[in-house]
C-alpha cells in the first residue's frame, strides 16, 4: 500500500488517481494510525519551504514520518518542495528541514549567465541520468519531465545524485540516499513518464534496489 502524506500541501488527489488507475493500492495518510497500513510513502509539496515545514509540524505526523523513514527504513519519495524538505535547510526560509539527506536548497542563480531567464523555471525539461536505478525503468529520457521551481537541492554527497537537468546551468533534479528518493520535477504532471516513475516506485523501489 502506497501512502500519500496529506498534511495540507500538495495535490494528494493527483497521486491517488494515478495509482488507482494503474490498479495500485494507495491511500491518503492523514493521522498517525494510517502509517500502520502502508509500506511506502510519498511526500508531496508545493508553495514555500517554511510553509510546508510548518504544515508538517502542526499536522501531528512528523514523529511518525521520522520513525517510518529512519527506523523502519521504508521507502519515501519527496516531490518538489517535498524533495527540498529532505535536506537540512533552504535559502527560501529559516526553518530546519527534515535532515534525511545531507544537503541544502539554494535559489537558482543566473548571476553569471549571458542568457535572459526568468523564475520560476517552468515547463518540460529532459534529464541526464547520473546513476542506474530501478526507478528509471521505461522512462523516455527525450520526453523529460515537468518542472515548476525557483530553488534546487544541492546534495553534499555526489553519490546521492540520480539525475541532473539544465536551466542555463546544471542542477540536481533527482536524488537518492538508501530508502529515500527526491525529485524536483512533478511526476503527477509528467504524463507517461510520471506514471511510469510512480509505478516503478510502487513496484520496484526498496531498501536494496
Amino acid at each position: 500500500m502506497i501512502g500519500i502524506l496529506d498534511y495540507g500541501v500538495g495535490n494528494v488527489g493527483a497521486f491517488l488517481r494515478i495509482f488507482h488507475s494503474n490498479n495500485i493500492d494507495a491511500m491518503p495518510v492523514k493521522n498517525p494510525d494510517d502509517f500502520n497500513s502502508i509500506n511506502k510513502l510519498i511526500l508531496p509539496g508545493v508553495g514555500s519551504f517554511d510553509n510546508s515545514m510548518n504544515k508538517l509540524e502542526v499536522s501531528g505526523l512528523r514523529s511518525e514520518l521520522d520513525y517510518f523513514v529512519l527506523n523502519l527504513k521504508k521507502p519515501l519519495l519527496g516531490v518538489c518542495i517535498g524533495m527540498h524538505m529532505l535536506g537540512e535547510k533552504s535559502e527560501e526560509g529559516v526553518l530546519n528541514g527534515l535532515g534525511y539527506i545531507n544537503g541544502a536548497v539554494k535559489k537558482i542563480d543566473f548571476e553569471n549567465s549571458n542568457q535572459f531567464t526568468i523564475l520560476p523555471h517552468m515547463g518540460w525539461n529532459d534529464i541526464i541520468l547520473k546513476k542506474d536505478d530501478s526507478i528509471w525503468e521505461n522512462i523516455n529520457l527525450e520526453q523529460g519531465f515537468y518542472f515548476l521551481h525557483s530553488y534546487h537541492f544541492v546534495a553534499q554527497r555526489g553519490e546521492d545524485i540520480l539525475a541532473c537537468s539544465e536551466y542555463n546551468s546544471s542542477f540536481t533534479c533527482a536524488i537518492r540516499y538508501k530508502n529515500i528518493y527526491g525529485f524536483q520535477f512533478h511526476p503527477e504532471k509528467s504524463l507517461s513518464n510520471g506514471v511510469n516513475l510512480l509505478k516503478n516506485f510502487a513496484n520496484k523501489a526498496d531498501v536494496t534496489s
